[in-house]
């Protein structure tokens, strides 16, 4: 099966849409199917089943680049449309299973309108773009044959199916290397470094705990400030390669995240999944998918809260592995392949 997955993120950037279409595509393709990523040209070298769009700077988000167009002649023969992302390259993506008739389907990942205080600074004129934005991507996705989303609470006027963006848990396993160890208990972080991430949450700790080790690693709008304020015991590193992360993740003590944006939260999966307790924000997804197996949850807000729960992960011991096997990547594709129609 010829499979095109249209997407407005992707390398060099790195986020959780980027690294899910990696996995996704590896899997699909070792199970003989032929992966094609229709992405926003960037300083990325393509393969030969990676196709650029040109595209202009982002100037709210230097990261992400803006697609423009591409000719749908210019594509290859798909059987079935994946899109990634509401903007140009997804609607390139849904014109072309709309010209041909083929299946189309929709990942929705990401809450974008969370972020739109990041790039337009004035909170009611975020709300404002918010609201529409919201009210643009409900026309988007009922015109989609199936709508995927990790959890079925999307704040979107459809009936998305389950689709865990899964964890690759042959990379993602418990690694002892000694790069990352610390004389101290270590309470770590991972992700996007933005406003609805809350990491400010996790450095207030940080300062009321100096007996602990805060390892924060990430970037974003918010990096420079929390880096300005962050106490002795808290560093702040680049985003890791990704090869790095499963020794990064099993060198902490507890995953800890404040976020109120996230929609699963692979990281705290993939920390679960290399043995490591998670303290999370008691909200969506977290009230689903983090609970006394895996770790613990705390009152968004609540510093003595979030204190309470690194606590309780720090002396407990758990089976956090095993409490994740049902995120496994493996799983996802045989759901990705029943949605695609494949015999």
């Amino acid at each position: 099966m010829n499979i095109g997955f249209f997407t407005d993120s992707y390398f060099p950037g790195v986020d959780g849409v980027t690294y899910t279409i990696r996995a996704w595509r590896n899997r699909l393709e070792d199970r003989g199917h032929e992966v094609y990523v229709v992405y926003p040209a960037s300083s990325h070298e393509p393969d030969e089943r990676e196709i650029p769009v040109p595209s202009l700077p982002n100037p709210f988000y230097g990261q992400y680049r803006v697609p423009t167009y591409r000719r749908l002649s210019t594509l290859p023969d798909l059987d079935v449309v994946h899109c990634h992302g509401p903007a140009s390259t997804g609607l390139m993506g849904r014109r072309y299973a709309k010209k041909h008739g083929v299946k189309s389907v929709y990942t929705h990942h990401t809450p974008v309108e969370d972020y739109f205080v990041q790039g337009l600074k004035l909170e009611l004129l975020a709300g404002i773009a918010g609201r529409a934005y919201v009210a643009y991507e409900n026309r988007f996705l009922q015109s989609f044959d199936c709508v995927t989303a990790s959890t079925s609470r999307i704040r979107r006027d459809v009936s998305p199916r389950k689709l865990p963006v899964g964890i690759e848990t042959d990379t993602f396993r418990p690694v002892a290397d000694s790069r990352y160890e610390t004389t101290k208990p270590t309470v770590g972080y991972s992700g996007r470094m933005t406003r609805k991430k809350h990491v400010d949450e996790i450095l207030r700790l940080a300062e009321r705990r100096p007996d602990l080790r805060f390892e924060l690693v990430g970037e974003g709008p918010v990096r420079d400030a929390l880096e300005r304020d962050a106490p002795e015991n808290a560093r702040l590193r680049d985003f890791l390669p990704r090869e790095d992360l499963p020794a990064f993740y099993s060198a902490l003590d507890v995953f800890v995240t404040a976020s109120t944006c996230d929609t699963l939260g692979l990281s705290t999966l993939e920390a679960n999944a290399c043995g490591t307790p998670v303290a999370a924000a008691d909200v969506p997804p977290f009230d689903r998918t983090i609970g006394p197996d895996n770790g613990a949850r705390f009152e968004h807000g609540d510093l003595d809260d979030m204190e309470r729960a690194v606590e309780d992960c720090l002396n407990g011991d758990r089976p956090t592995r095993a409490a994740v096997e049902e995120f496994s990547v493996d799983r996802t594709i045989d759901d990705l392949e029943e949605i695609y129609g494949v015999s």
